[in-house]
This record gives structure tokens, C-alpha cells and sequence, in this order.
């Protein structure tokens, strides 16, 4: 257990390393410079050019640049944005926790919605209830973030008038105000991811209903309700625990499109306007922090599966 733990701490670390190399040297590739880039037309001008690439550094070898931005990020220093010229930190900070604001809001609705339906569709296979729900959440799988948000939009916005089809609070706006604003755009967070978990539950328990332990519960005689909680949700759920984690893990790509769309003040509305800005260092800063969280959160998942696995849980003692 110590060794697959140890094991997986240090691929997290190699992961870490190989984002940083791969956002380095694709900010490297891009035409031109941070410099060219934020300065436009006005890049003809040599002098203001020349300026710009003392002040950043970009006179020095990419290696030398490397080794001093990885210096500075073990440090958890970001650089300094060139449009906003400030520390990046103090930028994406109040970003990054609006997005787990939304983000936590989602999967602390969805998660356990999605493990109840999966667990229901999968005990009552092939009945009413799963067809339903089933057909869904495939509806659900196939329908892209942005259209789910319009449609909620159209919906309960015009339609209804029960919220507001933007969010209108402050970056810097308290959590409670926030919170009370993330009702739309969480939901269509977890609309998607929903429907993953859902059917990787559902799969699992129709393989666990049919394993030999459960088949020989019954034939002992055990109550069928010992039987679903104590057998059946157990071990139906411990395999979906890192396949939880990936799917939490990949729902921040779509955090970009649901920021956009409603206004949300966090760190995906952030990334969209650092491109539309040509700010290379926040991009490259933003890039690093979502490699980040997708780095942290499959660690969590997998490390919370190798804990709660009973054949890991009897080797260790």
C-alpha cells in the first residue's frame, strides 16, 4: 500500500513537470513573442520592443527562461500579466476560487444524484425507470456544454423568470453571494457529468447483481435490503471511485464555455479574455493551474479507491 501510494505521488509529480514543459514550449511556438503579441503595430517601434524583452527576460536562452519560471513557480510565483501588469497571482487567486465555488457546487449536487440514479437504473435493468433514465442521460452525454446553457437560459430565464440568464456579481464578491448565483450554471456543469456517472454506476451494479457472493447471499437466505446495502452498493461503487474523479476532472474543460456564457466571474471567463487579450504569461499561468487541478483532483480519486479497497485494506494489515 506505502508503495503504490508512493508510486502514484510520484507520477502525479512527473505529470506536473511534463504540463509545465509542454505550456512552456507551447507559448514558445507561437508566432512571435509575449512582447510582439501584446504589442501589436506598435512592435515596429524597435525601441519599445527591445524595452519589453529586457523587462521580460526574452533576450535569454529558452532553457534560461525555463529554469527561471520553474524557479519562480516552486516559489508560487505566476509572473506578472502584461495587460493588467500585476502579479498574476493576485489575479487568478479570487478566479480560481469562484470556479470551485461552481465547480463544488455541481459535483456536491451531482455526484450523489448521479450515484442514486445509476444505483436505481442498475437494480431495476431494463424496467421503465432505467429506459428512462438511461435515454436521458445519453441525450444528456451527447448535448455540448453551450447548448445545455442556452436552453436553461430560454428556459428558466425567459420563459419562467426564475433567475437571471447572467450572473452579475463582482469577482471579488462574497462566496455566499456567488453560491447563490451558480444555480444555472451548476446545473449545467453537472448535467453532463451526470450522465457519465450515472451509466458507470448502472454498469457496475448489473456486474456486482450477478457476482457469486450476492447469488449466494440469497440463497442463504439474507434479507434483500442487507443484501443491496451492505453487498451490492459497496462494491458497486468502489470501482466507479477513480472513474468519479476523472469525470470531475475532465468537467473543468467545461467550465470555460459555462463562465462565457452566463458571465461567471471565474477563472474560465478569465482564460477567454488572457486569449483575447494575447496575454501569454496569464494564459501560460492558467494553463499550468487547470493541468493543475485535473493532476490533483485523479490523484484524490485514485488515492481515495486504493484506501477504501478491501484486498489493499487486508495487505496492509
Amino acid at each position: 500500500m506505502p508503495r503504490k501510494i508512493a508510486g502514484r505521488l510520484a507520477a502525479a509529480w512527473i505529470t506536473l513537470v511534463v504540463i509545465a514543459v509542454v505550456v512552456f514550449v507551447g507559448v514558445e511556438l507561437m508566432p512571435g513573442d509575449a512582447c510582439t503579441a501584446h504589442l501589436g503595430r506598435d512592435a515596429a517601434r524597435a525601441e519599445m520592443l527591445t524595452a519589453c524583452r529586457d523587462r521580460m527576460g526574452l533576450d535569454r536562452p529558452p532553457v534560461e527562461r525555463f529554469a527561471l519560471w520553474a524557479a519562480d513557480l516552486a516559489h508560487g510565483d505566476l509572473g506578472v500579466s502584461m495587460k493588467r501588469e500585476r502579479p498574476i497571482l493576485g489575479i487568478v487567486g479570487p478566479r480560481a476560487r469562484n470556479t470551485l465555488i461552481l465547480a463544488g457546487a455541481a459535483a456536491l449536487a451531482g455526484v450523489p444524484l448521479a450515484i442514486l440514479l445509476g444505483f436505481l437504473c442498475g437494480l431495476r435493468r431494463e424496467g421503465p425507470f432505467d429506459i428512462v433514465t438511461s435515454t436521458v442521460a445519453l441525450v444528456a452525454m451527447t448535448m455540448p456544454e453551450f447548448v445545455v446553457a442556452s436552453l436553461l437560459i430560454l428556459i428558466f430565464a425567459i420563459w419562467l423568470g426564475w433567475s437571471t440568464g447572467v450572473v452579475t456579481a463582482a469577482y471579488d464578491a462574497p462566496a455566499l453571494t456567488l453560491l447563490l448565483a451558480t444555480p444555472l450554471p451548476a446545473i449545467t456543469l453537472a448535467l453532463v457529468y451526470i450522465a457519465h456517472i450515472l451509466r458507470m454506476v448502472r454498469s457496475s451494479v448489473i456486474d456486482t447483481v450477478g457476482a457469486d457472493f450476492v447469488l449466494m447471499a440469497r440463497m442463504k437466505g439474507v434479507p434483500e435490503r442487507r443484501i443491496v446495502l451492505r453487498h451490492i452498493l459497496p462494491n458497486a461503487i468502489l470501482p466507479s471511485i477513480s472513474l468519479i474523479g476523472l469525470t470531475l476532472a475532465w468537467l473543468l474543460s467545461g467550465v470555460v464555455i459555462v463562465e462565457s456564457v452566463f458571465n461567471y466571474p471565474g477563472i474560465g471567463r478569465l482564460a477567454v479574455n488572457a486569449v483575447a487579450d494575447r496575454d501569454l504569461p496569464l494564459i501560460q499561468a492558467i494553463a499550468l493551474l487547470f493541468g493543475l487541478f485535473y493532476v490533483l483532483t485523479t490523484l484524490v480519486s485514485d488515492l481515495v479507491a486504493m484506501a477504501l479497497n478491501p484486498r489493499l485494506r487486508s495487505l496492509r494489515g
